[in-house]
């Protein structure tokens, strides 16, 4: 098969360890503390109180507007308080639920038909969100207000060492697919692409045997392994050759994309009425085990490290998320959400400790750069506080996937630079 790719990014090492790894079960705790922030918009709204019985699947917080999403319960047992808890990103109201390890479930209704509205409704009723790692809504994402004539199923999964979401396609092929499918239908579409690196051609035969056998119309694009190729417009442009406009949206070009854990989920609400409380993730790095499992949300990521078997005594950084676009962590007694996608811990061998040094003008960064931007300058006005300049070189279009980072020989933190820049600019109204 021919290899299509985007331009500029980087060829960094795979360390996909963990892709011969069959997801197995982590155990659920005894208790779990469902945030009720796991998608972008606003938080859901408590719908249970203090003492309350819930079953995995009841709802625990109701969607509070437009774009929110309902979150749920993923064990039974009782509602021992609702509290605000620290998140790597800041904090939210927790609900903290003990689990009296009955397991029994609660289902969405079966659904009597399948149409567009049907799939729109059912998706926002199990409180689905893009589970790479944006947390969008998905009932807004699939309803958008300019028609699309392509879905592109996002299967490059290229940040170094997560491999889940390759399991997912090997082991649960079907649902993947299926679950596609009724994206795509929801679109009004009748057919889907997938993108997906050539590091995973045991998924593209698997792929392409289940779309022949159960005749579904799945078209296989096989990309080139590069970063970040699984960014939704690098992958765009790599899979319809269209080029979404800066500051525009996919639907600016006809396109639609999902994530490959996305479509699992729809697939899973849609046929079985499982709304959506657990997930798969990778567990790599400086661990015991390193593997891929699932896990309940609202565990806490200490709880699925110690399933892997803890962390090797040489680990000094822990992430969640990979090297590239993760997220560094304190400790480990966060939660896990919706979008934890991995648990990344790194030794002293993996880990840059240099001091950056001053820019040396190489221009390495640029030529880097997959959104054709020029991040010296980002870096070197934010640090000059001029932010008006900062979003005049771009910095509002950054995509934060680090390759500017990597390939900086002065290891200037160059995408901590934007983050401050995106910050100031919203604050300043600039």
């Amino acid at each position: 098969m021919k290899k299509f790719t985007f331009k500029k990014g980087i060829r960094v090492p795979h360390n996909k360890i963990t892709c011969g790894s069959p997801l197995t079960e982590c155990p659920a705790p005894s208790t779990v503390y469902i945030p009720l922030a796991q998608h972008i918009g606003k938080p859901a709204v408590c719908c249970v109180s203090v003492g309350d019985k819930v079953k995995a699947g009841t709802i625990v917080g109701r969607a509070d507007g437009f774009v929110s999403a309902n979150v749920f319960s993923s064990v039974s047992g009782t509602v021992k308080a609702v509290e605000r808890r620290k998140t790597p990103n800041g904090a939210c109201a927790h609900v903290v639920i003990e689990n009296d390890f009955r397991y029994e479930t609660e289902s969405l209704p079966k659904l009597a038909n399948i149409d567009k509205d049907v799939l729109i409704e059912r998706i926002a009723a199990a409180g689905i969100v893009g589970m790479g790692g944006a947390g969008f809504p998905a009932s807004v994402k699939y309803s958008p207000k300019k028609s699309v004539d392509t879905f592109i199923l996002n299967a490059a999964e290229c940040e170094p060492y997560i491999t889940c979401d390759h399991r997912l396609l090997l082991e649960q092929t079907e649902c993947v697919l299926k679950g596609a499918a009724y994206l795509a239908a929801a679109l009004g579409l009748d057919s889907f692409k997938i993108g997906i690196e050539d590091n995973k051609l045991d998924a593209v035969e698997r792929i392409n045997a289940i779309a022949a056998e159960k005749g579904m119309r799945a078209e296989v694009i096989l990309l080139e392994s590069r970063y970040p190729q699984g960014a939704e417009k690098q992958l765009i442009y790599a899979v319809t050759r269209r080029k979404v406009p800066r500051g525009g949206l996919p639907a600016d070009v006809g396109v639609a994309v999902g994530n490959v854990h996305t479509a699992y989920a729809v697939c899973d609400a849609v046929v079985n009425g499982t709304p959506l409380y657990r997930r798969a993730m990778t567990v790599a790095g400086a661990v015991e085990r390193p593997s891929n499992i699932w896990v309940r949300t609202g565990s806490k990521l200490s709880d699925c490290l110690e399933f892997c078997g803890g962390a090797k005594a040489d680990c000094v950084k822990t992430l969640a998320g990979g090297p590239m676009m993760g997220t560094a962590l304190d400790h480990t007694d966060y939660a896990v959400t919706k979008t934890t996608g991995a648990l990344l811990l790194l030794d002293k061998k993996h880990v840059e400790t240099s001091q950056p040094q001053p820019c040396i003008n190489c221009g390495k960064c640029a030529r880097a750069c997959p959104m054709n931007l020029m991040p010296m300058y980002i870096d070197a006005y934010t640090l000059a506080e001029n932010y008006g300049e900062a979003k005049r070189y771009g910095a509002l279009d950054c995509i934060e996937c680090g390759c500017c980072a990597f390939t900086c020989p002065a290891k200037r933190t160059i995408v901590q630079s934007v983050k401050v820049a995106k910050r100031k600019i919203k604050e300043l109204g600039l």
